[in-house]
């Protein structure tokens, strides 16, 4: 599948996050927008209802953000690809409408464009404090896909990878970017229509009167029909047989729920993403990701600088979280100097994978300016210095 070559500014262009957001969906075949106006995603909604006066796209504006996924999962069911763009407070409102999605196996996109929480907080300063909602917010058991991009053009890059994971696996995923890389501008690079590769939707080719909405492929995933498609089919919220009738069971429940964990976490290393830097002979490795990297990235190779063995584990997907690449370099570093803009969240998925091998220091980052790097540095020289292993994270402290 490709995109319509008329549909892409391909090329080198200074964009935005928002407008990076916007044309990575486009060119990843987005052609629903559901959603409710909300800092600091406004430009995202403000730019699609621009490109898509030139598109066969369609842009809602709901009454509300529980509506708005509503909106999106009903899209998605015509055979849209379709995504929405909140923030935090937002998200919390869409919780009740994502464990439908994942109940339903609707292929959707949600971008959430992080602020300063809880409650209103400050709607324009730049945050990682949605990391545990967007993987735990709504009721039971699931699974989701969660990415953190880290400049502009990762922007565009994995709003792809995001169409493509969500079409995949029948599985909402979540875009985690902030306030600080939405605003920010660089050149993006957008490819040619050929040389993007899209995930087709997997769908059902044969008699209708055999369709079973449910019925999973080997790989744990059902296959699709459109709405108005000419099926005859019923699809709900509660726990459900292959048909999508309503059973109300343990047995059922396990039928139809485990499948729902299990698709994403038997290809969990098929899904996570990281980056690497400087880890073969590192004591010291600093796990960032989203807009903490590049300070990150700049207070490693201080450290080396100064003689300081620095490594970077760069997190691309936050969720499946890379538990055995944190594990593995657990057993040869001295410690990990976890940054994240928010007072801990994932640096107990840190914590937990690396089983007490490596000291866990964490860095509150971005009070001075999301581009300064010297807490990160000054946390790195700390590490450096503690010579046992000690239980618990360290939670670096600058005077």
């Amino acid at each position: 599948m490709k995109p319509p070559k008329d549909s892409l500014k391909t090329g080198t262009h200074q964009l935005s996050g928002s407008q990076a957001c916007v044309e990575g969906a486009i060119s990843a075949g987005c052609r629903f927008l559901g959603m409710y106006p909300i800092e600091p995603a406004i430009e995202i909604s403000n730019y699609f209802l621009e490109r898509a006066k030139t598109l066969d796209a369609v842009y809602v504006q709901m009454e509300d953000e529980i509506s708005a996924l509503a909106a999106v999962l009903g899209a998605s069911w015509t055979g849209r690809r379709s995504m929405t763009v909140t923030s935090g407070p937002g998200l919390s409102l869409m919780m009740e409408h994502m464990g439908l999605g994942v109940m339903l196996e609707t292929p959707c996109v949600i971008v959430d464009v992080q602020r300063v929480g809880p409650g209103h907080g400050i709607p324009t300063a730049p945050a990682q404090g949605d990391i545990f909602q967007s993987r735990w917010g709504s009721h039971g058991d699931y699974e989701i896909i969660g990415l953190a991009p880290s400049t502009v053009q990762e922007i565009f890059d994995f709003m792809i990878k995001a169409f493509n994971f969500s079409e995949h696996y029948r599985v909402p995923v979540v875009v985690l970017t902030d306030g600080y890389l939405v605003n920010l501008k660089s050149d993006v690079t957008i490819p040619r229509a050929e040389d993007i590769k899209l995930e087709p939707r997997r769908y059902y080719d044969g008699p209708q009167e055999k369709y079973l909405p449910f019925k999973r492929d080997e790989d744990l995933i059902p296959r699709l029909v459109d709405i108005g498609a000419g099926y005859k089919f019923h699809v709900t919220g509660l726990t459900h047989d292959e048909r999508g009738y309503p059973i109300m069971n343990e047995e059922c429940q396990e039928f139809n729920v485990h499948p729902l964990v299990r698709k994403i976490r038997n290809y969990a290393e098929k899904i996570v993403r990281f980056q690497e830097l400087a880890t073969e002979d590192a004591e010291i490795i600093v796990i960032a990701y989203g807009s903490s990297f590049s300070a990150a990235k700049q207070a490693q190779q201080k450290a080396r600088e100064q003689g300081i063995k620095t490594g970077l584990l760069k997190l691309d997907t936050i969720w499946p979280f890379a538990e055995n690449r944190v594990r593995e370099l657990s057993r040869k570093a001295k410690a990990f100097v976890a940054v994240e803009m928010n007072y801990g969240q994932l640096v107990y998925e840190i914590q937990r994978c690396s089983q007490g091998n490596a000291n866990t220091i964490f860095v509150t980052h971005g009070e001075k300016g999301v581009e300064n790097s010297d807490d990160i540095l000054n946390a790195i020289i700390q590490a450096s210095r503690e010579n046992s292993k000690k239980e618990g994270i360290i939670e670096y402290a600058p005077k």
